[in-house]
């Protein structure tokens, strides 16, 4: 990369985001040219359209100094999202590092199971839904109740709360480093940040006892990766292992979880996990041993196996909400 000392005032960033291009190519890096685009709207400060009317602008001297320390690192073969420190999840713009995993569309279309699960649960409500068993089951009241475990950078259980008005969120992670990511990322959602709460612990270790048999919605995008298993360069040096590596078989986590979700949730509420393709068959089996019932597995946006959603049934009286 050539030196930029004394350029700011003379150098267009065409010329940045052609050098960018450049050396991504160089380097056999990303999509050179979606990333060099990215780079250069951080450094400059011109985004989306506004980027093709500033690019022929002087470069500011800070903007170059941002753009050859990003550059650098991207051609180093850090991933895109952390050398920006920031990265679009559904209706969130969510600062990310090396401290948690990078928010995928897969996780989005997790996301959307997620919702329609709560709108579901929402509308039994609102008709007083009777159980086809016949049990007596209480109608819950109060907000719902969603728990996002193993949260991460909190791009699940943020976009929940941002939204559904009516859900109040519990964000946990066994991670203080992911947490610390996790609040940074609630101070910017604005009103919906007084509905979440965040916890550190292990699973369900970090959620409040007395929320057991009260909450509406457990979602997770747990580690799923088997020690063995090979991993893309760019996911294996970059991005934290213990949010990657479950055990041997890679289902550990989530069969700890489909267990335990179980005592968690109210009657007709729902379980919805992010899986590996080739997990969904043996998720859902473990699912319907423990007694979920209309357990099914889904699709993400490329058309492999991706997700489990289980629900549990309407057996027992359940409780009102006991969000304080």
């Amino acid at each position: 990369m050539s030196d930029h000392d004394g350029a700011g005032d003379t150098v267009p960033w065409r010329a940045f985001l052609a050098e960018a291009e450049q050396a991504l190519e160089a380097a056999a890096v990303g999509s050179p040219a979606v990333d060099a685009r990215r780079i250069v709207e951080q450094a400059s400060g011109y985004e989306g359209a506004e980027l093709w009317f500033g690019l022929d602008e002087p470069a500011t001297l800070r903007g170059v100094a941002a753009f050859d320390a990003m550059l650098a690192r991207r051609v180093a073969g850090e991933p895109l999202q952390y050398v920006l420190g920031r990265w679009s999840f559904r209706s969130l713009d969510l600062f990310v590092d090396r401290r948690v995993l990078i928010p995928r569309p897969e996780t989005e279309v997790v996301v959307g199971v997620a919702l329609e699960e709560l709108a579901r649960v929402a509308d039994e409500r609102r008709v007083g839904r009777r159980p086809a068993d016949g049990a007596d089951t209480a109608m819950a009241t109060g907000p719902l109740v969603a728990v996002d475990l193993g949260t991460g950078s909190g791009a699940i259980g943020l976009s929940i709360a941002a939204e559904r008005d009516d859900t109040h969120v519990v964000l946990t992670d066994a991670s203080a480093d992911a947490l610390a990511v996790a609040t940074a990322n609630l101070a910017g959602l604005g009103r919906a940040a007084t509905r979440v709460r965040i916890a550190e612990g292990s699973w369900f270790a970090a959620v409040p006892s007395e929320y057991a048999g009260a909450v509406d919605l457990v979602v997770s995008n747990p580690p799923y990766v088997a020690v063995d298993d090979e991993l893309p360069a760019e996911v294996a040096h970059w991005e934290p292992r213990s949010a990657l590596i479950a055990g041997p078989r890679g289902i550990e986590d989530l069969e700890i979880i489909v267990a335990e979700a179980f005592g968690w949730l109210r009657p007709r509420g729902a379980l919805v996990l992010e899986m590996a393709p080739h997990q969904t068959a043996e998720v859902v089996r473990v699912a319907e041993s423990v007694g979920y019932v209309d357990v099914v597995a889904g699709r993400d946006l490329t058309g492999r196996d991706r997700w489990v959603r289980a629900r549990r049934a309407s057996r027992c009286r359940s409780s009102a909400s006991r969000w304080p």
